[in-house]
């Protein structure tokens, strides 16, 4: 974990001000679709547990938000996702562009109802 972030706010808080916004946006989505979920830094960026388990992760970088639902919300969502830049259970949202709020939305009550499941 970075020097100096604890919480969710302390790692919000240390980016400029346009990504701060958009890194709070998808924090509040995520909150309002999984209120049930523990919210901790993990890997250094905001991570989010439900029943134990893992739900989703998101994090800051220079040019986009990085956001990552485990292999299971990526697959289920490819064709939405195949527009952004990929990696291995993670996708890239470019800042340049607006965040796809419903598309963030649909993946974290897919990860809700799945790990509601387990």
């Amino acid at each position: 974990m970075k020097k100096g972030i604890n919480t969710v706010e302390d790692y919000i808080t240390k980016f400029p001000k346009n990504v701060q916004n958009k890194l709070q946006l998808v924090r509040k989505t995520i909150l309002k679709n999984a209120p049930n979920a523990i919210e901790s830094i993990s890997y250094g960026m905001p991570a989010y547990k439900l029943n134990k388990k893992p739900l989703v992760y998101f994090g800051g970088f220079t040019k986009h938000i990085g956001f990552y639902a485990t292999p299971t919300g990526h697959q289920k969502f490819e064709s939405q996702l195949s527009k952004y830049k990929q990696g291995k259970g993670s996708v890239q949202f470019p800042l340049s562009e607006d965040l796809p709020v419903d598309l963030i939305t649909e993946i974290v009550v897919f990860r809700v109802n799945e790990n509601n499941q387990k």
